[in-house]
């Protein structure tokens, strides 16, 4: 996480001032906006392993991509700090940060040409998969659940992420993706469909 400590001190001097902030987490924000490069430090420090582990989980098998989407999380948390009122704490405002960057990482690929094989739809198939919302804490389902994944190719694993971790609906995924809702659809159906045959078999 050095690059990223160096990264984001380096700009501190020449950033501009911010507004009333809570005690607290937005104490550090404002140590971090004087340019205090202790406090930027202990800012990465802090919170790198939560966000590294939030990415990680959400681009395997492309851990390549981790570091560098990792960095692009502090920058952006460095860029909008000024804007940060204490609503939340810290951790959740870089998490939000990390979740859009993420975000933006599905979008951009399921923007590609999808070259992905076509086959019946069965709306009853995704009630054979585990229950996402209450197993993923799990670890043992969990571990399961993201090796097979792994195992699906990447429009499939992306768009099963966006829609069923990231809670995003198709109708957004759509929008962002600028495909229609009918072909995101079709994707999650296909999707689905390739998970419940490699999760029967893991």
């Amino acid at each position: 996480m050095a690059k990223v400590e160096r990264a984001v001190s380096a700009g501190t001097a020449s950033r501009p001032g911010q507004g009333r902030l809570p005690e607290g987490d937005a104490k550090q924000a404002a140590a971090i906006l004087a340019g205090d490069r202790k406090a930027t430090a202990e800012f990465v420090s802090r919170y790198a392993d939560q966000v590294y582990r939030y990415v990680f989980a959400r681009l395997v098998p492309r851990t390549d991509l981790v570091e560098d989407l990792v960095q692009d999380v502090f920058l952006a948390a460095w860029e909008h700090l000024a804007a940060f009122r204490g609503q939340s704490s810290l951790e959740a405002w870089l998490l939000g940060i990390a979740r859009h960057k993420v975000e933006d990482h599905y979008r951009t690929q399921l923007r590609a040409p999808l070259s992905v094989e076509e086959g019946p739809e069965d709306a009853s198939e995704w009630s054979l998969m585990p229950d996402w919302d209450e197993k993923l804490d799990e670890e043992r389902i969990r571990e399961r659940t993201l090796r097979v994944l792994t195992d699906l190719p990447e429009p499939y694993r992306l768009a099963l992420l966006w829609r069923y971790w990231e809670k995003c609906p198709a109708q957004e995924m759509a929008a962002r993706t600028g495909k229609t809702e009918k072909s995101i659809e079709r994707l999650l159906a296909r999707a689905r469909r390739q998970f419940r045959r490699k999760w029967e078999d893991a």
